[in-house]
């Protein structure tokens, strides 16, 4: 057990140092039976892995958490594009706004047939909005608190935190001010703090929420130090408990009836996915509609495209200190090398390095010609192959790291290990799955 939780601390540790953040994504939560395979696939795979030791151990965990998250980005995006796997890759249907700068929407639901789509009319009445509590500004080379050691408290989540810190002499305004700052934001507790500066260079502490909206509460962070532990006063001295602007929901109209939200960005039915953007003129609604299936597959293209060409890019950082990477990024550039010619002929130009560049008049053209549908097959092969090789690099990121073979396991006698993954690298599971 001892062993288990040291490996869990030092995954967290690079997940919160190195990893991207934004895992909510649905695609990060799956069923028992896509867990049962992944757990299979890992058994099937540890039966023929040889015993070897890593020739740099000092990067190797920040590599191995980055290749593993480079693909599961990589893999959410094909997921976010398709409804299914094989013929179903990049099927997803595509919506249209007619003024994106107050509405966007997307279609997270399942197939259906354009028929089944409600017409939305969407006019934005008010967005929701972050409580901000914004401090005094004070001069920056001056402090009026004695040295010595304070705290406050502060109340977020229906949790409380208290902060302690140290005057010490010689500090300024700013230096407190940029202190407490880094306090808040490494707490990671549900706001962030900034620093801003008026036109005489005096300088103020700035909360802000991280939630919009004020469903349970008129406020969402509460910060005191009336019965805080220790030396109080920085409360009032920097000015940052009181409320500069309240948070409040967003208001609008969906087809005639007036609605509200928390935050600017909610789903319909679990089908579609809203995002509020600005103010529509008064009488002035924003219709969003479903767009033909040969727009959305040129849509779901275009983000394919970024997509992989994204994750090149992250994967080519690593070379320096993990020359096999190079491996990888040779094994993808020949996947998109073998579909060029069926790419080129649609827009999508194939580069020495195996990167893609995307000639948006081609595509489009091409999508206008009538046997569009089928001169795209091609790219759901190209997307399949991808998918393939992200789910490789997700299960061993291991095989593309500079090790030295120690011994072979015994042929037609191996048992599996299931675990070596996690002796190897500090993760068989991330805390998503």
């Amino acid at each position: 057990m001892a062993g288990i939780d040291m490996l869990n601390t030092v995954y967290n540790h690079y997940m919160t140092t190195y990893a991207p953040r934004g895992t909510s994504s649905p695609y990060d939560t799956h069923k028992k039976s896509e867990l049962r395979s992944v757990y299979n696939s890992i058994v099937k795979m540890s039966k023929d892995s040889p015993l070897f030791l890593f020739k740099n151990q000092n990067n190797i965990g920040e590599f191995a958490v980055g290749m593993k998250e480079n693909a599961r980005e990589l893999k959410n995006v094909i997921s976010s594009l398709s409804t299914g796997s094989g013929s179903d890759l990049l099927n997803k249907k595509a919506l249209s706004s007619d003024n994106e700068h107050v509405v966007t929407a997307s279609y997270i639901g399942k197939h259906t047939t354009d028929d089944d789509f409600p017409e939305l009319k969407i006019e934005v009445r008010s967005l929701a909005a972050n409580q901000i509590n914004e401090g005094t500004y004070l001069p920056n080379d001056e402090v009026s608190l004695a040295p010595g050691t304070y705290s406050f408290d502060i109340h977020s989540r229906d949790l409380d935190y208290e902060f302690q810190f140290n005057i010490n002499p010689n500090e300024t305004n700013r230096m407190l001010q940029e202190k407490l700052s880094r306090l808040i934001n490494k707490a990671d507790i549900g706001l962030s703090s900034d620093i801003i500066e008026d036109e005489q260079g005096n300088t103020a502490m700035i909360m802000t929420s991280d939630d919009t909206g004020n469903a349970e509460s008129d406020s969402l962070f509460r910060i005191s130090d009336l019965n805080t532990s220790k030396t109080s006063g920085v409360v009032d001295y920097f000015g940052i408990g009181e409320m500069t602007q309240a948070p409040h929901n967003a208001r609008f109209i969906l087809n005639g009836e007036e609605r509200s939200t928390s935050s600017n960005h909610f789903t319909i039915d679990k089908t579609l996915e809203i995002s509020l953007n600005g103010i529509s003129e008064e009488g002035n609604a924003t219709t969003v509609g479903l767009k033909t299936d040969v727009e959305s597959f040129t849509e779901n293209i275009s983000h394919l495209i970024q997509g992989y060409n994204t994750f090149l890019q992250k994967a080519n950082t690593y070379i320096d200190a993990q020359p096999n990477t190079k491996r990888l990024l040779h094994e993808m550039g020949n996947i998109s090398l073998s579909y060029k010619n069926e790419l080129d002929s649609i827009g999508l130009t194939v580069q020495e390095d195996g990167k893609i560049v995307l000639d948006k008049n081609l595509l489009q053209q091409t999508a206008s010609e009538e046997d569009a549908l089928e001169r795209f097959h091609s790219i759901k092969d190209f997307s399949g192959a991808i998918l393939s090789k992200s789910n490789q690099v997700s299960l061993d990121p291991m095989h593309y790291a500079e090790k030295t073979i120690v011994a072979y396991k015994n042929p037609g006698k191996s048992f599996a290990s299931p675990y070596i993954t996690s002796d190897y690298s500090g993760m068989l599971f991330n805390s998503y799955c």
